[in-house]
C-alpha cells in the first residue's frame, strides 16, 4: 500500500513556476513518460516539478525523487541513480527511502520505470529553458 500512497502523492499539475531547466524521458519498454522541470540556484536543484504518466512503481519513484532532489548537485543525482540501479540488480544496499519499492527488485521488467524519474532529471540538468 505504501507504493500506491506514494504514487498518489504526486501533484496533479507537476509544473514548477520559473523553471530554468526541463526535459522528458520516455521508456521504450512500457511507454511511461516523465517530464521534469527544475529551478536551479547556485548549481543546486532548488525546485522540481514532474508530469508523470507511468505505472505505480514509476510514480512512487518520482514521488521519492521529488522529496529527495531539492538541494542536490548533479553529481549527487548521478551517484544516487547508480546506487538505485545497483540495488535493483541485487548489488548493494537500498538507497535512501527506496526500501518501499522492494517488491520491484525481483521484477527486472519494472526497473526502468523506477529509474525513469532519474533519467528525466538528469536530462533536465543538461538543458536550460
Amino acid at each position: 500500500m505504501d507504493i500506491l500512497r506514494l504514487a498518489a502523492s504526486l501533484p496533479v499539475d507537476g509544473s514548477v513556476e520559473g523553471a530554468t531547466h526541463a526535459a522528458e524521458a520516455r521508456s521504450p519498454t512500457c511507454g511511461s513518460t516523465i517530464r521534469t522541470q527544475l529551478v536551479m540556484a547556485d548549481g543546486r536543484i532548488a525546485a522540481i516539478g514532474q508530469q508523470v504518466t507511468a505505472c505505480a512503481y514509476g510514480q512512487a519513484s518520482a514521488a521519492i525523487l521529488q522529496d529527495w532532489g531539492p538541494g542536490k548537485l548533479r553529481a549527487e543525482v548521478i551517484v544516487m541513480r547508480a546506487a538505485l540501479k545497483a540495488w535493483l540488480e541485487g548489488r548493494g544496499e537500498v538507497p535512501a527511502d527506496y526500501a518501499v519499492l522492494a517488491p520491484v527488485q525481483g521484477r527486472s521488467g519494472r526497473h526502468g520505470a523506477v529509474l525513469l524519474p532519474f533519467d528525466a532529471l538528469l536530462r533536465a540538468l543538461e538543458t536550460q529553458e
